[in-house]
């Protein structure tokens, strides 16, 4: 594991240079969603890289291909998605909110907040270093059910996010709260699938027969992106915007709809 902190750490230089240019482009446009965008790409090619530069002389095994090809799509994924938001829509209403909180500080705390965005990514890709990095001999089941676990939760997000933009589309709903689809199952079903994917890398890294105990490292990743999601930028935002905008709309519809896990809606 030593050896591959020099990698880590490159990752993590990559990274902040990733999150300086967000900051200039969302100065630049005054719209803080692209900052997402490159958070996302960013993290898609740095969780490549971790996967696949070479230490040695060795050939890259199938597994870090794998995790190569899954953080990658994911990567690209989000970020064309948050991307085509960012260029279409009115600003985020978290960044749009922070804007009028920080006031004339909002440049430079939005510098450092980018900065921590960068440490987070760094740390997310250290489950995918571990995961890809793993020496036991595959490919395994295991990294079969891992690459399932992934493929289910890439496929319900990019779900949850075409039913959201297909109902925000549709005037009728004007002024409504999304409740069909998935999104009457949870409130936040694309965060759901987020952390879902992230719990693959674990199935990856660890090995039971304790040939790579760096693998548990990567249980970090969904620990942490739990937290993030439904403590810190994700679900505790978005919810308080919604409370301001429509409280009764949204009063009713946390009353049936689970917050984060998927659970049929209450009667």
């Amino acid at each position: 594991m030593i050896r591959l902190l020099p990698l880590w750490g490159a990752a993590g230089l990559f990274l902040v240079l990733v999150m300086g240019a967000a900051w200039l482009v969302q100065r630049r446009t005054g719209q803080g969603g692209w900052a997402d965008a490159f958070w996302s790409f960013g993290l898609g090619l740095a969780g490549v890289g971790v996967a696949l530069v070479p230490l040695d002389t060795s050939a890259p095994t199938a597994r870090q291909w794998l995790a190569a090809l899954l953080i990658g799509l994911w990567g690209l994924r989000l970020g064309l998605h948050i991307a085509h938001r960012a260029a279409r829509e009115t600003e985020d209403a978290r960044y749009a909110r922070l804007r009028i909180q920080w006031g004339a500080n909002f440049q430079a705390r939005m510098f450092g907040f980018l900065m921590l965005q960068a440490g987070a990514a760094a740390f997310l890709a250290l489950s995918v270093l571990v995961a890809a990095r793993n020496p036991t001999a595959g490919p395994t089941p295991q990294d079969g059910l891992a690459a399932l676990i992934f493929a289910v939760a890439l496929l319900g997000e990019g779900l949850a996010d075409r039913q959201l933009a297909a109902f925000k589309a549709d005037p009728a709903n004007r002024g409504r709260i999304c409740d069909v689809g998935l999104w009457a199952w949870s409130r936040h079903p694309n965060y759901f699938f987020e952390w879902l994917g992230w719990c693959a890398w674990p199935v990856f890294a660890i090995d039971l027969g304790g040939a790579w105990p760096w693998g548990w490292l990567a249980l970090t990743g969904p620990a942490y992106i739990y937290w993030l999601l439904t403590r810190v930028s994700g679900v505790p935002l978005l919810e308080a915007h919604m409370r301001r905008s429509r409280p009764e709309a949204f009063a009713a519809y946390a009353a049936r709809t689970s917050e984060f896990f998927l659970r049929p809606p209450k009667p």
